[in-house]
């Protein structure tokens, strides 16, 4: 079986990493790169695990305008980026393309987008793909040719999930994820979902009627509650399904393309990373690190 491609949600790796390991994990001049280390050394450990053909490394908006115009609570609370997180991300292209990754960026949508469209393009054209990301939206995006490598707490390892690992821990298929969460909603997009209406309701809900849409457009049956929830902000939950529905854009699919660790030790150590550039240089094969 070809090698897969791995994609990563570079945004939301680099922010557990900020948070999983200490700012005391500097640069030869001070400034912490936790952010940075933490995010080359887990996108390492999948390439010496899993050796895929290509890394592509995905960043864009904060949150996409059409979601904002659509429901403005979304995303609202997310704090500032930290001004020591900020220098990392805006360093990050500089390491992930030494090594060898391709760098893409949309900046109408957002890098979940991004994963999404790369999975989809590899799998059209007979491959397979890893999603690397700490996001649960992505979870919509498993499917027979398509694992999602969510990130434990921090960045200590990942959960492989497939469509049966998606089922299991929601009780829906990963093609009514979007579905789930409009109705269920997700606290971390600022999304409340349908009033009185939590995950075993949502996929008791969503299991009966085979959709969102089918059980607004016929909710007999269901308790004076949830229908009261499903007639009163119908609007309001085809809107947060458009939000939480994965958007396609055209991309490339990348050339095979192996991982450099020398020249990802020569930008660490122009970032003034002198471990992980030792590191690099020491391993001589991505497999050994």
């Amino acid at each position: 079986m070809p090698a897969p491609l791995l994609v990563v949600d570079a945004p939301s790796l680099l922010y557990r990493a900020w948070f999983a390991l200490p700012d005391s994990i500097t640069d030869a001049d001070g400034r912490p790169v936790n952010a940075l280390l933490g995010a080359t050394n887990a996108i390492l450990r999948v390439v010496a695990d899993r050796a895929p053909r290509a890394v592509v490394i995905c960043s864009g908006a904060e949150a996409a305008r059409y979601r904002i115009e659509l429901y403005a609570g979304y995303h609202a609370d997310r704090p500032p980026v930290p001004e020591g997180l900020a220098w990392q991300i805006a360093h990050s292209p500089v390491l992930f393309e030494a090594l060898g990754w391709t760098l893409a960026a949309t900046e109408e949508l957002e890098a979940d987008d991004l994963l999404h469209s790369f999975a989809l393009t590899e799998v059209e054209a007979g491959g397979s793909a890893l999603l690397m990301t700490g996001d649960r939206d992505m979870f919509q995006c498993a499917a027979p040719a398509v694992t999602v490598l969510y990130l434990k707490t921090g960045v200590r390892g990942f959960e492989e999930m497939g469509p049966a690992e998606v089922r299991k821990r929601y009780g829906v298929p990963p093609e009514l994820v979007p579905d789930f969460i409009a109705l269920r909603g997700d606290p971390s997009d600022g999304l409340p979902g349908a009033r009185g209406i939590g995950e075993k309701t949502a996929a008791d809900l969503l299991a009966r009627h085979g959709s969102l849409e089918a059980a607004l457009a016929r909710p007999i049956g269901e308790t004076p509650r949830v229908q009261g929830a499903l007639r009163d902000q119908a609007g309001e939950l085809r809107d947060f399904l458009a939000i939480a529905t994965l958007q396609r854009v055209e991309v490339v699919r990348p050339a095979d393309r192996a991982t450099d660790l020398d020249a990802g030790a020569n930008a660490a150590e122009q970032l003034g990373m002198l471990r992980l550039a030792a590191r690099l240089r020491g391993a001589g094969d991505p497999s050994r690190l």
